[in-house]
């Protein structure tokens, strides 16, 4: 076996302190939630224990922690839902080309460089300034949809792009029409980009803050309650939130690789039976 050069291990180093960048913050907030009960803010830690994660669920002075973790789950499932829907319509869409086509790309992908709070401080005078109330599940949703859609598209828009129609003309070829061409082909062979595209939807709206800031009415969501409590909070149960939720969100990227290998699966298991159907 040759021996390494040296640039493999100043580049290992390299990226050894990448991680530790990016997730140390996240685990020193881990480590600090469990501080004993005559514990604060502070470190070293005086003593071990689980209290604060038992003070979360007790009633709380400081704010409204569960209502707006429902809120921002609600939130996320409905941007997701949308997100998916509204990026295989325009995939589809985009794959032939027609007149404006240029230009509507390029105002779905301007609202990327928009800034974000700006997209936020628009979509809140134009709700008011309309005589509708400013609500999360209205105005907070058109806010983030902003912020999910262009994602969707970019991805959806590669998918088709590479995507084989000789799988769609031979299904028009056995009698198929065109929604059992979407339903029975074209669905299934995009099904992990789309299970990509709703990850991408739930999780850039569960934790968005700046497009929700001005747009989210009388009811905080969960990144807004975080940064409300920041301000109020001098005990580690803000830590202990902080774990939870970060816990919450690799169960949710877990379960969708989990369906991404489920998908893949059966969709092996399918086309192996149809081998051995035409032998």
């Amino acid at each position: 076996m040759e021996p390494r050069p040296r640039s493999f291990y100043a580049l290992a180093a390299v990226f050894v302190l990448f991680l530790i960048f990016l997730y140390g913050p996240t685990l020193t907030i881990a480590i600090l939630s469990f501080q004993g009960p005559g514990g604060g803010l502070t470190f070293p830690m005086r003593g071990v224990s689980l209290h604060w994660f038992r003070d979360l669920f007790e009633q709380q002075a400081v704010g409204d922690i569960w209502g707006s973790f429902r809120r921002s789950f609600v939130l996320g499932l409905m941007v997701m839902v949308t997100t998916v829907v509204v990026s295989v319509m325009g995939g589809l869409a985009f794959r032939k080309r027609f007149a404006g086509s240029g230009i509507l790309f390029y105002l779905i992908i301007t609202s990327l460089v928009i800034p974000s709070i700006l997209v936020s401080l628009g979509v809140g005078l134009i709700w008011s300034q309309s005589g509708m109330t400013v609500h999360w599940s209205t105005s907070g949703f058109g806010a983030q949809l902003t912020w999910t859609l262009p994602f969707g598209l970019l991805i959806m828009f590669a998918v088709f792009n590479r995507f084989d129609r000789s799988y769609e003309e031979a299904a028009r070829d056995l009698g198929a029409s065109p929604w059992q061409t979407v339903r029975h082909v074209v669905l299934p062979i995009i099904a992990p980009s789309l299970i990509g595209v709703a990850l991408f939807g739930f999780t850039l709206s569960y934790d968005e803050f700046a497009r929700t800031l001005l747009t989210s009415g009388s009811y905080n969501t969960l990144p807004l309650e975080i940064f409300g409590m920041t301000t109020n909070v001098t005990t580690p149960v803000i830590f202990a939130l902080g774990t939870l939720t970060t816990i919450f969100s690799f169960l949710v990227i877990v379960l969708f690789l989990a369906v991404v290998w489920v998908t893949d699966r059966r969709r092996k298991a399918h086309g192996s039976d149809a081998g051995k159907g035409m032998v």
